[in-house]
Protein backbone atom coordinates (compact mmCIF):
# COMPACT_ATOMS: atom_id res chain seq x y z
CA UNK A 1 0.00 0.00 0.00
CA UNK A 2 1.51 3.38 -0.97
CA UNK A 3 2.29 5.73 1.87
CA UNK A 4 2.03 9.23 0.48
CA UNK A 5 4.15 11.77 2.27
CA UNK A 6 5.83 15.08 1.85
CA UNK A 7 9.29 13.67 2.46
CA UNK A 8 9.36 14.62 6.12
CA UNK A 9 9.59 11.15 7.49
CA UNK A 10 9.80 7.45 6.88
CA UNK A 11 12.19 5.52 4.71
CA UNK A 12 15.85 6.18 4.40
CA UNK A 13 16.42 4.55 1.05
CA UNK A 14 17.91 1.41 2.56
CA UNK A 15 15.30 -1.24 1.77
CA UNK A 16 12.11 0.67 2.50
CA UNK A 17 9.02 0.86 0.25
CA UNK A 18 8.40 3.23 -2.63
CA UNK A 19 6.22 6.08 -1.38
CA UNK A 20 4.36 6.19 -4.70
CA UNK A 21 3.56 2.56 -5.56
CA UNK A 22 4.43 0.81 -2.28
CA UNK A 23 6.91 -1.65 -3.85
CA UNK A 24 9.64 -2.84 -1.48
CA UNK A 25 13.07 -2.22 -2.92
CA UNK A 26 16.61 -1.65 -1.77
CA UNK A 27 17.10 1.34 -4.08
CA UNK A 28 14.95 4.39 -3.60
CA UNK A 29 15.49 7.80 -5.17
CA UNK A 30 14.41 11.18 -3.84
CA UNK A 31 11.89 12.67 -6.29
CA UNK A 32 9.41 15.52 -6.63
CA UNK A 33 6.00 14.12 -7.58
CA UNK A 34 3.17 16.66 -7.88
CA UNK A 35 4.96 18.98 -5.49
CA UNK A 36 5.70 16.34 -2.85
CA UNK A 37 9.21 15.12 -2.10
CA UNK A 38 9.01 11.32 -2.11
CA UNK A 39 11.33 8.34 -2.03
CA UNK A 40 10.41 6.34 -5.11
CA UNK A 41 11.53 3.14 -6.86
CA UNK A 42 13.13 3.00 -10.30
CA UNK A 43 9.80 2.08 -11.95
CA UNK A 44 8.19 5.28 -10.62
CA UNK A 45 10.98 7.65 -11.69
CA UNK A 46 9.07 8.71 -14.86
CA UNK A 47 6.65 10.44 -12.45
CA UNK A 48 9.46 12.63 -11.08
CA UNK A 49 8.61 16.24 -11.99
CA UNK A 50 12.30 17.04 -11.95
CA UNK A 51 12.57 14.94 -15.10
CA UNK A 52 14.75 12.14 -13.78
CA UNK A 53 14.09 8.89 -15.58
CA UNK A 54 15.30 5.35 -14.97
CA UNK A 55 19.01 5.16 -14.40
CA UNK A 56 19.44 8.89 -13.88
CA UNK A 57 20.11 10.86 -10.76
CA UNK A 58 17.86 13.65 -9.51
CA UNK A 59 20.93 15.84 -9.19
CA UNK A 60 21.56 15.76 -12.94
CA UNK A 61 20.10 18.60 -14.97
CA UNK A 62 17.83 17.82 -17.89
CA UNK A 63 19.18 18.79 -21.29
CA UNK A 64 17.48 21.63 -23.15
CA UNK A 65 16.14 19.26 -25.80
CA UNK A 66 14.23 17.30 -23.13
CA UNK A 67 11.37 19.54 -21.87
CA UNK A 68 9.69 18.97 -18.54
CA UNK A 69 6.38 17.17 -18.33
CA UNK A 70 4.65 20.45 -17.50
CA UNK A 71 6.22 22.20 -20.49
CA UNK A 72 5.22 19.33 -22.80
CA UNK A 73 1.64 19.55 -21.49
CA UNK A 74 1.52 23.29 -22.16
CA UNK A 75 2.95 22.80 -25.64
CA UNK A 76 0.38 20.08 -26.39
CA UNK A 77 -2.45 22.32 -25.15
CA UNK A 78 -1.20 25.15 -27.36
CA UNK A 79 -1.06 22.84 -30.39
CA UNK A 80 -4.62 21.67 -29.76
CA UNK A 81 -5.82 25.28 -29.38
CA UNK A 82 -4.03 26.32 -32.56
CA UNK A 83 -5.60 23.46 -34.52
CA UNK A 84 -9.06 24.36 -33.27
CA UNK A 85 -8.74 28.05 -34.10
CA UNK A 86 -6.36 28.06 -37.05
CA UNK A 87 -8.90 27.59 -39.85
CA UNK A 88 -8.85 31.13 -41.20
CA UNK A 89 -10.29 30.28 -44.60
CA UNK A 90 -13.63 31.84 -43.68
CA UNK A 91 -11.88 35.18 -43.13
CA UNK A 92 -10.29 34.89 -46.55
CA UNK A 93 -13.63 34.11 -48.24
CA UNK A 94 -15.87 36.49 -46.32
CA UNK A 95 -13.38 39.15 -45.30
CA UNK A 96 -13.66 41.24 -42.16
CA UNK A 97 -15.56 44.47 -42.21
CA UNK A 98 -16.18 45.49 -38.62
CA UNK A 99 -17.30 48.97 -39.64
CA UNK A 100 -20.23 47.53 -41.55
CA UNK A 101 -21.77 45.69 -38.57
CA UNK A 102 -20.39 47.40 -35.47
CA UNK A 103 -21.57 46.19 -32.10
CA UNK A 104 -23.20 49.17 -30.34
CA UNK A 105 -22.74 49.98 -26.67
CA UNK A 106 -24.97 47.62 -24.74
CA UNK A 107 -26.88 48.16 -21.51
CA UNK A 108 -25.52 46.52 -18.42
CA UNK A 109 -26.96 43.06 -17.82
CA UNK A 110 -27.87 42.81 -21.52
CA UNK A 111 -27.33 39.05 -21.43
CA UNK A 112 -29.84 38.49 -18.65
CA UNK A 113 -32.36 40.76 -20.40
CA UNK A 114 -32.02 38.81 -23.65
CA UNK A 115 -32.25 35.40 -21.95
CA UNK A 116 -35.32 36.37 -19.92
CA UNK A 117 -37.09 37.82 -22.96
CA UNK A 118 -36.31 34.76 -25.06
CA UNK A 119 -37.69 32.44 -22.38
CA UNK A 120 -40.78 34.63 -21.90
CA UNK A 121 -41.40 34.48 -25.66
CA UNK A 122 -41.25 30.68 -25.49
CA UNK A 123 -38.14 30.21 -27.65
CA UNK A 124 -35.22 27.88 -27.06
CA UNK A 125 -31.84 29.20 -28.16
CA UNK A 126 -31.90 26.93 -31.21
CA UNK A 127 -35.44 27.98 -32.17
CA UNK A 128 -34.57 31.66 -31.93
CA UNK A 129 -31.39 31.09 -33.94
CA UNK A 130 -33.42 29.39 -36.65
CA UNK A 131 -35.98 32.20 -36.60
CA UNK A 132 -33.26 34.86 -37.00
CA UNK A 133 -31.13 32.70 -39.34
CA UNK A 134 -28.02 33.01 -37.17
CA UNK A 135 -25.77 30.60 -35.30
CA UNK A 136 -27.12 29.49 -31.93
CA UNK A 137 -23.65 30.15 -30.50
CA UNK A 138 -24.05 33.86 -31.26
CA UNK A 139 -27.31 34.04 -29.32
CA UNK A 140 -25.72 32.09 -26.47
CA UNK A 141 -22.80 34.55 -26.47
CA UNK A 142 -25.21 37.48 -26.13
CA UNK A 143 -27.09 35.78 -23.30
CA UNK A 144 -23.84 35.01 -21.50
CA UNK A 145 -22.75 38.63 -21.77
CA UNK A 146 -19.81 38.00 -24.08
CA UNK A 147 -21.06 39.50 -27.33
CA UNK A 148 -17.89 41.53 -27.87
CA UNK A 149 -15.51 38.59 -27.34
CA UNK A 150 -17.63 36.37 -29.62
CA UNK A 151 -17.62 38.96 -32.41
CA UNK A 152 -21.39 39.37 -32.48
CA UNK A 153 -22.46 42.10 -34.87
CA UNK A 154 -24.84 44.95 -34.25
CA UNK A 155 -27.36 43.51 -36.72
CA UNK A 156 -27.99 40.53 -34.43
CA UNK A 157 -28.52 42.84 -31.47
CA UNK A 158 -31.05 44.87 -33.47
CA UNK A 159 -32.83 41.67 -34.59
CA UNK A 160 -33.02 40.44 -30.99
CA UNK A 161 -34.42 43.79 -29.88
CA UNK A 162 -37.05 43.70 -32.61
CA UNK A 163 -38.03 40.04 -32.24
CA UNK A 164 -38.11 39.99 -28.44
CA UNK A 165 -39.34 43.59 -27.98
CA UNK A 166 -36.47 44.55 -25.67
CA UNK A 167 -33.80 47.25 -25.48
CA UNK A 168 -30.21 46.09 -25.44
CA UNK A 169 -28.48 49.14 -26.93
CA UNK A 170 -27.36 51.80 -24.48
CA UNK A 171 -28.26 55.06 -26.20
Amino acid sequence: MPKYSTGSGGGSGDGDSCELCGQSTATLTQANVAGAELLICEECTPHDDAGAGPGSSNNEERSDDEPSRQKRAVQQHARMHDQATSDSRHWEREGTNYEQDQLPYLVSEYGEIAASARQAAGFTIDELATELEVESGDILAVEQGRATRAGVGGSLIRELESTLDITLVDE
